[in-house]
């Protein structure tokens, strides 16, 4: 197995050192079936977060009760008030002349407790009717069904640690389905399991469970069951509708930080904790969690005293369903991270970082940007793509997300520079062989950023929260997106 690793490295790292047939000030266009668009998620501009029937969150919960939690205190009760506002924001979209838009449903607008038996109707019309609206416009919708806002509800049983909540997700899914999938074409169940299981259950976002190797595993564990109990049944009772289904995975690329052998071996295993631990059961022929993972956690938890493993097993039945339940990958990448050998110390506390076992930095002279852990590295998008090709036999991948913050301003040059280095690695990765089907800029506007709160501004638009209309006004970046939607080549200028 380490021998397969060591392949896969130098075989990702050569492909960057090739001569390409694309120079860095040649024109790049991609491909006429090749979409663009952009993304949003539903508690991040929605607002309107205790009206017209909806139910309470785990990130209402959050911030209302942990202010102190989120950098500028503030909450996403209005945010960008899009509830509101779907009119306006389709405007914007056809004004960049997008292909797709990719959007997230808020679970307790559509069951405000989480459970079928109580569905609440205006949150299906409100839905139902950004549809229509997009769809009238050409603009394909793509839909995610969980972008980390779960009814609070739900989480007062245990959230995602509580298997039952595979079924009450299946639940959902198969309502929203009933009600949308004549008209979305494209689906996503799960936005970046890693993030909220790993940070949210393992760590301080919501809902705080703070169980590092512990919580997070089991959340992780109940994802995936739920994942494939929900493209199972869409494979039996929707695919006539024409739609697909698939997963988004957030995949910082993992350089080593050396030649060293050591620091190749404890990239690849950076790479199967933060990947592969969802990519694996789904994507690789033998599926289940990446055989590093399950082998470190089990031998780590041995040497803490712990019966068994904190790792769960997944039963026979749900490795098959597992296995090939996603028709695509949504990919999200932003950056890149210096991957060392870890001291080897076990500490008797449980921790998803002791199990993973490596030290994990970025270059400070790479450029920085207005999130801390977000560097400026467009090479590991090139090669984050490639080591997707290999190891999982090329799946079709959509960029589910990719973008930069910046302090707050229209002239954004350095988020039109990022995307163009961006593009670019992508195209070069389309090159060696990558099946990329699309690109999607996060985000639209700008939104509440989790527990950045609105310090850090993410949109193609400027969003003003001083004012009431919540003001969207296109930035730089607008114009150099609008470009390359109508062309889809990389603008020579955008002024």
């Amino acid at each position: 197995m380490q021998s397969q690793y060591y392949f896969i490295t130098v075989i990702v790292t050569a492909l960057w050192f090739r001569v390409e047939a694309t120079r860095a000030n040649s024109e790049v266009c991609f491909p006429p079936h090749f979409m663009f668009g952009v993304a949003t998620a539903a508690y991040q501009i929605e607002g309107a977060w205790n009206i017209s029937g909806k139910g309470e969150s785990i990130w209402d919960r959050y911030t209302h009760t942990h202010p102190e939690r989120i950098f500028d205190h503030k909450t996403g009760d209005v945010a960008a008030d899009s509830y509101h506002r779907v009119k306006e924001d389709v405007r914007l979209l056809v004004a960049l002349g997008v292909h797709h838009y990719r959007f997230s449903i808020s679970w307790p607008r559509i069951l405000p407790t989480g459970l079928s038996n109580d569905t609440n109707e205006d949150g299906i019309r409100y839905y139902s009717e950004l549809v229509d609206q997009l769809l009238a416009k050409n603009i394909v919708p793509m839909v995610t069904l969980y972008h980390w806002d779960l009814p609070q509800a739900l989480q007062d049983l245990g959230g995602w640690t509580n298997p039952i909540i595979a079924e009450y997700f299946h639940d959902y899914a198969k309502i929203v389905f009933e009600h949308l999938s004549d008209r979305v074409k494209v689906w996503f169940t799960f936005n970046e399991p890693l993030s909220f299981c790993q940070e949210g259950y393992g760590g301080t976002d919501a809902p705080g469970g703070n169980s590092s190797g512990f919580e997070d595993y089991l959340c992780g564990h109940n994802v995936l069951r739920a994942h494939a109990s929900v493209y199972r049944m869409f494979e039996r009772d929707y695919r006539h509708t024409g739609g697909a289904v698939g997963i988004v995975l957030d995949f910082a690329w993992m350089e080593p930080a050396s030649t060293a052998l050591e620091d190749q071996k404890a990239a690849e295993t950076a790479r199967q904790f933060q990947f592969g631990w969802f990519a694996h059961p789904i994507f690789s022929p033998e599926g289940d969690y990446p055989p590093v993972m399950k082998q470190r956690i089990n031998e780590i938890s041995k040497r803490q005293n712990f019966p068994r493993s904190r790792l769960p097993v997944f039963t026979q039945e749900e490795l098959v369903s597992l296995r090939g339940s996603s028709d695509f990958l949504g990919l999200n990448h932003y950056t890149t991270c210096l991957v060392a050998a870890g001291s080897g110390k076990i500490y008797p506390q449980p921790s998803f970082y002791t199990d993973m076992g490596v030290l994990i930095s970025q270059n400070p002279d790479w450029p920085r940007t207005n999130s801390t852990w977000l560097r400026v590295v467009p090479w590991g998008f090139r090669r984050a793509l490639n080591y997707i090709r290999v190891s999982y036999n090329n799946p079709p991948v959509l960029v589910t997300e990719n973008g930069v913050s910046l302090p707050r301003g229209t002239h954004d040059l350095r988020r039109v520079q990022y995307a163009a280095s961006y593009l670019r690695a992508m195209h070069q990765a389309m090159q060696d062989g990558c099946d990329v089907r699309g690109y999607t800029h996060w985000s639209l506007i700008d939104n509440f950023e989790w527990t950045r709160g609105y310090s850090e501004r993410f949109g193609l638009y400027d969003v003003n929260y001083a004012s009431s209309a919540r003001t969207r006004t296109p930035r730089l970046s607008a114009r150099f997106y609008a470009k390359l939607t109508r062309t889809r080549c990389l603008p020579d200028s955008w002024e």
